[in-house]
């Protein structure tokens, strides 16, 4: 498994980011926007405008995961622009997939794997 979902937490931001951003510039927007420590553990997840590119920004311990999806039809459902969002995993699972999470009944289970 890449992320352990045990006690994961899960930040949505829902204001466009621009998808050049790797790594540190990414670290740049959490540590401003979020008012974190990047590294804490903590999966960020940001948007495009054009909401049909997402990046996953992850510390697992000794290193940054980056993960990037993209959409080649359609769009991610996400919120309106300017809200900060906890998610959990089976909500961001349903993201990725390109669903509209606040429209699915939310999750009981805590424990899901992003990849089952």
């Amino acid at each position: 498994m890449l992320i352990d979902t045990y006690n994961l937490e899960i930040l949505l931001c829902t204001n466009p980011t621009d998808m050049r951003k790797a790594i540190n510039g990414l670290c740049l927007i959490v540590s401003g926007t979020f008012s974190q420590n990047p590294s804490c553990g903590t999966v960020y997840v940001f948007c495009n405008r054009l909401r049909n590119k997402l990046k996953l920004l992850y510390w697992d311990g000794n290193g940054f995961c980056l993960l990037y999806k993209r959409l080649e039809k359609g769009r991610f459902q996400l919120p309106s622009q300017g809200q900060t969002l906890s998610l959990a995993v089976a909500e961001l699972r349903w993201l990725l997939q390109g669903l509209d999470f606040t429209e699915l009944p939310k999750p009981s289970v805590l424990s899901v794997s992003l990849y089952e």
